[in-house]
């Protein structure tokens, strides 16, 4: 049985066995995980995979699964004593100013700053409801590349901001492409590979020696400097599931 929307899941949620597949986003609030578990324990398989769908809602989960393509000393901070530990790390390696990502928040909004890593802990101190997050030594110099890649295609573009460290588009940014290496390119399908991603938006930063570090990946997301139409990449992101599915059928 192929399912291909939330709803029909809700409907043969009891009939569905090994060799059973779902194709699209799950979209069960606040269960999504007791879901796929469920599901995955009695063979259920999920196109895109329930890993990469896991991964691409949640910076702390691409943090623990995704470090080693991330810049050095990227951490997960879950509790206060993840964070002393972090202090004595960064102090030690001095590492200064410090990047924080919120772990559920998108287009920059739950990136902040931090002149260092002390002054963090006394906000965090203050505020329990901040953990889970990711911390992150701040890259003064880079380049800041989305890349979309689904199959055989793939393209990038930079987005710069002058007057912003976030680079997002959304945050009054702008691009233009940018031709990538094949060091770049095999790092998007490493870390594609590693995360079950069938296609991907991934950001990356390029530091001024040429070496790539993974910011985030995501199933979907903003193509506001790409060539690609949000249609066509639909069409081509629809195909590539439909066929993955009927290799297991």
């Amino acid at each position: 049985m192929i399912i291909r929307t939330n709803r029909e899941l809700k409907e043969h949620y009891d009939d569905l066995n090994a060799g059973d597949c779902f194709i699209g986003m799950l979209s069960f609030k606040n269960v999504k995980h007791r879901i796929f578990i469920d599901l995955l324990e009695r063979g259920v398989r999920f196109f895109p995979s329930a890993l990469s769908q896991t991964l691409g809602h949640s910076k702390v989960a691409q943090a623990l699964a995704l470090r080693q393509w991330m810049i050095p000393f990227t951490l997960i901070i879950a509790r206060r004593v993840d964070l002393m530990h972090a202090i004595n790390t960064y102090n030690q390696h001095g590492i200064a100013t410090v990047v924080t990502k919120e772990d559920h928040l998108q287009c920059g909004f739950g990136i902040h700053r931090w002149d260092s890593i002390e002054a963090l802990y006394n906000h965090v101190s203050l505020n329990t409801r901040s953990y889970p997050f990711v911390l992150q030594p701040f890259l003064e110099t880079y380049t800041d590349l989305r890349v979309i890649v689904a199959g055989d295609y793939y393209e990038a573009y930079t987005r710069e901001n002058q007057n912003n460290f976030r680079m997002n588009l959304t945050a009054g940014g702008t691009s233009r492409p940018y031709t990538l290496t094949n060091a770049h390119l095999g790092l998007c399908h490493s870390v594609m590979e590693r995360g079950k991603f069938p296609y991907a938006h991934i950001d990356l930063l390029v530091t001024e020696d040429g070496h790539g570090y993974l910011s985030e990946i995501a199933l979907n997301g903003g193509m506001k400097g790409a060539r690609i139409t949000r249609e066509d990449l639909n069409a081509l992101k629809k195909d590539i599931l439909e066929k993955m599915a009927g290799l297991y059928t």
